[in-house]
């Protein structure tokens, strides 16, 4: 018994080692030109998501192969992906021998352009930042376009704000809590060190998080998965800065278990593409592991990226008529040198330190803590006493005295040559104002701050395991716990000694900033105005299965998250003087989701792919508060927002041909804007020529996106390929909202501050400042000896305003002092007048190009460029907008447009003409 019992551990050893020197497939994948092995390496075979890691000597093994015909995928990033297809041949195994993978050069063009299109064009953070983020996360044809191409122009995956996708650090959420968006600022410059990302489309499975309806992007920052190695790069571009220069070093794992990555950036520019927009950003990245032994490593993230531009103003049309597109007001000349007005200032450092916890071959435990701190300010001037330094103040304009009436041709016509004269700030005038001054040492004009001072907690922790060979669990929690301040801080008190915080438009005191300390003589540094805080404390956690099947895979996944805000105010505001101080009555919001999906197979090339989502989401912490800088006051009617989404998708993974056809359907319901504006015919105005400030809130808005979306990829022959993409889309309002007013003039008389305006009719009207139908051709040419060059034509159409919802009321057409209708203001009249204007149709056309060499064989050092033409017929285009409120009743916006000249007509953005991008860079 005891022979036959060693006889038979003899056989199954022989039989094990066997089987493990001869796997079902394997290969080895090396560096087109060092010939160096690649490590870390993803081998996917593509009928069922098995997937393969190459070792130190770049091996990979797979231990069985389903029967039939497999394509196998052999991608890294930074390198151009390998398709083989597979016929098994009776169970025989397969070696592929040596895997040769290319540098991928249009990685550079992902590396670059991130910087190009990280200006928001507005100050809530959405702007085009929405597919920005997405350059570097994923080759899929479909995003490449909408990224590259499409990008420029504002273009939105779906019509969906990035607020409904989720970009995360190490597994840890970078939205926003105040606004749900990522502020790409805060990794701006760090391409190199965050090029290791997973991207996850829709609403479709993530290994991190729930995600939401627009999709996931991971950034992963641990040391030993970077490609060892150095690189320094030189840029020089003619967009939002003009200069950029880079260096990275990743060590790779020592034998001591110690590796580490440091990366630098600087980007510069005295003046970008728009008058005026200065730009400095100095970025610093680390990153440190440390392999306890086979089943522990910690990691330890550092990021630091400082960035301040000058921003843009949007302009009506008699603006630009007078002063070009390129046209900025924020600007004037200070001492031979230009100044801008409006600076945005970001400084948030973030510090991360992460636990690698492998449990078991089939379990792991991924567990973060980060701590974000840091400000963000955006600045402005101040004035009392003094007239308003906007040369575009609608009294400077030939467009007032048009109105008034009284004016030849002749001198409008001097009006506007005076007006091009004066057309940007006068710096020294304000000094000079300062100087003398009514009251000694009293500023009339200063330079302020928006200021936001952030302190962030966050912890996270993810588990994956397969708990067989078809079931796999991914679940996770997450906490967040937020203090920001919210202030106005003086920059400058422009020659002057002190400004006095008061609100010269109010008398007693409600002109009082804070009673608690009444007419404060502030100097630079001092917070004045407003200053009060905001606390935010989240919990969310969720839970996702997923079967994987010789015919089809499918998953479920569910989460619950826990929301918790308040306002704390430091200030007693004169107006509020009774919910301004203190503590507010905190808000709570508890919210879930549920999302399943299916992959059916077809064969080991086609694919019917089906996702579906139902959650709900709790509101920002913007929307929450009404009035925030001066109350306490919790937004009326606010609910959480619930969001259904969809898409079916054919999918074709051949080695020549690849192809997407996505149909999509979103809704969401019961969402919030707050807004901000001067108006007249609103709240405490009678319907005079003065104005009154009021914040709208909008509550029950219900937004409605669908439509299709086509990626299509072409090897035509092995150095040329085809590509093409496609997206339709209809995004509009599908339902009428609720708008009510916030009026801090009568809340200052002693009347309730909120006005009911009832109905806001926006229903069928479309979401604005994006393209809705997009379409791009290219044709790329990749050469055997490393050079490059592509060009595309992209269509953009069906981009629509973001009209004023307060004009869509009740109060736009009928007299509320008699409840009729305004004369002239008839169904047909208001249709006419609030018709939602359409922005033109374009084309733009790419080109790109790049070329590497390979200058030492001992070494194996690399050098090459990247450069790009957008634009090259330097269209000119508007990018978004949006209609002045200014107008609120029909007859005043009647008599603003009368004669073709409004005084608050609509205001514009524009994209950029032609550009240019050059990066030269040498790896070694």
């Amino acid at each position: 018994m005891k022979k036959l019992v060693l006889s038979t551990l003899l056989v199954l050893q022989a039989v094990f080692v066997f089987a493990q020197q001869n796997p079902a497939l394997k290969g080895k994948v090396i560096d087109a030109k060092s010939q160096k092995p690649l490590q870390n390496v993803v081998a996917t075979i593509q009928s069922t998501n098995q997937s393969a890691l190459t070792d130190f000597d770049g091996n990979f093994v797979f231990q069985s192969l389903p029967a039939g015909e497999q394509v196998l995928v052999v991608k890294s990033t930074g390198y151009n992906q390998q398709t083989f297809v597979l016929e098994p041949n009776n169970g025989e195994p397969l070696d592929l021998g040596v895997v040769v993978l290319e540098e991928d050069i249009t990685s550079e063009q992902q590396l670059s352009l991130v910087t190009i299109t990280e200006n928001d064009l507005g100050d809530d953070n959405s702007g085009s930042e929405s597919t920005s983020g997405l350059l570097q996360a994923t080759r899929d044809t479909y995003q490449q376009a909408a990224a590259f191409n499409w990008g420029l122009a504002r273009f939105r995956i779906r019509g969906l704000d990035n607020e409904y996708g989720v970009t995360m650090i190490n597994g840890i959420s970078m939205n926003k809590l105040y606004d749900g968006r990522p502020q790409w600022s805060n990794w701006g410059g760090l391409n190199d060190a965050t090029r290791n990302q997973e991207f996850t489309m829709g609403s479709a499975p993530s290994d991190y998080t729930f995600g939401s309806a627009l999709g996931t992007q991971e950034i992963n920052t641990r040391a030993s998965f970077y490609r060892p190695g150095s690189r320094i790069s030189m840029s020089g571009t003619n967009t939002n800065y003009s200069w950029r220069m880079m260096g990275t070093h990743a060590s790779g794992m020592n034998k001591d278990g110690w590796a580490f990555v440091v990366s630098a950036s600087r980007r510069w520019a005295d003046e970008g593409y728009f008058e005026g927009t200065d730009y400095a950003a100095n970025s610093l990245f680390a990153s440190v592991e440390k392999r306890i032994n086979d089943k522990h490593s910690l990691n330890l993230t550092a990021i630091y990226a400082q960035n301040s531009r000058g921003k843009n103003s949007p302009n009506t049309k008699e603006v630009n008529d007078l002063m070009g597109t390129e046209y900025n007001s924020y600007w004037g000349w200070q001492d031979g040198k230009k100044r801008n007005s409006r600076d945005k200032d970001v400084e948030e450092p973030i510090v991360m330190l992460s636990h690698y916890w492998r449990i078991t071959e089939k379990t792991s435990l991924n567990t973060n803590v980060a701590f974000q701190t840091g400000s963000i300010g955006n600045s402005r001037l101040d004035f009392q006493l003094g007239n308003n330094p906007d040369p575009t103040y609608y009294k400077n304009l030939p467009s007032y005295f048009s109105n008034l009436g009284g004016y030849t041709q002749e001198q409008l016509i001097g009006i506007g040559n005076q007006f091009r004269n004066n057309s940007q700030i006068d710096w020294n005038a304000m000094y000079v104002a300062n100087q003398n001054s009514a009251f000694a040492g009293r500023s009339v004009y200063v330079l302020y701050q928006d200021r936001t001072d952030d302190n962030q907690l966050s912890a996270n922790t993810i588990l994956n395991s397969s708990i067989s060979e078809n079931l796999s669990l991914t679940a996770g929690a997450n906490f967040r716990k937020l203090r920001s301040q919210n202030y106005q801080n003086l920059v400058d008190l422009m020659g002057g000694q002190y400004f006095l915080d008061i609100d010269p438009f109010y008398t007693g005191n409600s002109s009082q900033s804070d009673l608690n300390n009444p007419n404060r003589q502030v100097v630079e540094g001092d917070s004045y105005g407003y200053n009060y805080l905001l606390h935010a404390l989240t919990f969310d956690g969720f839970t996702q299965f997923k079967f994987t099947y010789d015919k089809a895979d499918f998953y479920l996944a569910q989460s619950f998250s826990r929301t918790e805000y308040q306002r704390e105010g430091i200030y007693r505001n004169g107006i509020y003087a009774d919910n301004s101080f203190g503590k507010g009555q905190s808000i709570t919001f508890e919210n879930f989701g549920f999302k399943g999906g299916l992959t059916y197979k077809l064969n080991g090339r086609n694919y019917l792919d089906f996702n579906g989502l139902y959650q709900t989401k709790a509101p920002s912490l913007r929307n929450s508060f009404s009035n925030a800088r001066m109350n306490n006051v919790i937004t009326p009617d606010l609910q959480s927002e619930s969001i259904t989404s969809a898409d079916a998708s054919y999918i074709l993974r051949a080695p020549k041909f690849k192809a997407r056809l996505t149909g999509f359907y979103s809704k969401i319901q019961d969402a919030t804007e707050i807004s901000f504006f001067y108006g007249e015919g609103i709240g405490s105005d009678t319907g005079g020529d003065e104005d009154t400030f009021v914040s709208e809130i909008v509550t029950g808005i219900e937004k409605q996106n669908m439509g299709a979306e086509l990626g299509l990829e072409y090897q035509i022959t092995s150095t040329i390929k085809a590509t093409a993409a496609a997206s339709y889309g209809q995004y509009i309002y599908s339902d009428n909202a609720k708008l009510k007013t916030n009026d801090d003039a009568l809340a200052a008389a002693g009347n309730s501050s909120l006005t009911d305006f009832g109905t806001a009719y926006i229903k069928n009207y479309h979401q604005p400042g994006m393209p809705q139908k997009a379409a791009s051709f290219g044709l790329e040419y990749r050469d055997p000896h490393f050079w490059w060059i592509g060009a595309n034509v992209n269509y953009l159409a069906d981009s629509y305003i973001d009209v004023a919802s307060i004009l869509r009321t009740d109060n736009f057409s009928i007299d509320g002092s008699t409840g009729d209708n305004y004369s002239g203001a008839t169904p047909e009249t208001v249709k006419d007048i609030l018709e939602q204007e359409k922005f033109d149709n374009f084309t733009l056309v790419n080109l790109t190009g790049g070329k590497s060499w390979r200058i030492s064989k001992a070494n194996r050092n690399t050098v090459g460029f990247f450069a790009s033409v957008n634009n090259v017929f330097d269209v000119t285009y508007k990018t978004g907008g949006f209609e002045q409120s200014r107008k609120a009743t029909f007859p005043d916006l009647q008599a603003d447009q009368a004669n073709n000249t409004p005084s608050f007509g609509s205001k514009y953005f524009y994209g950029y003409g032609r550009t240019f991008f050059v990066n030269f860079y040498i790896n070694f």
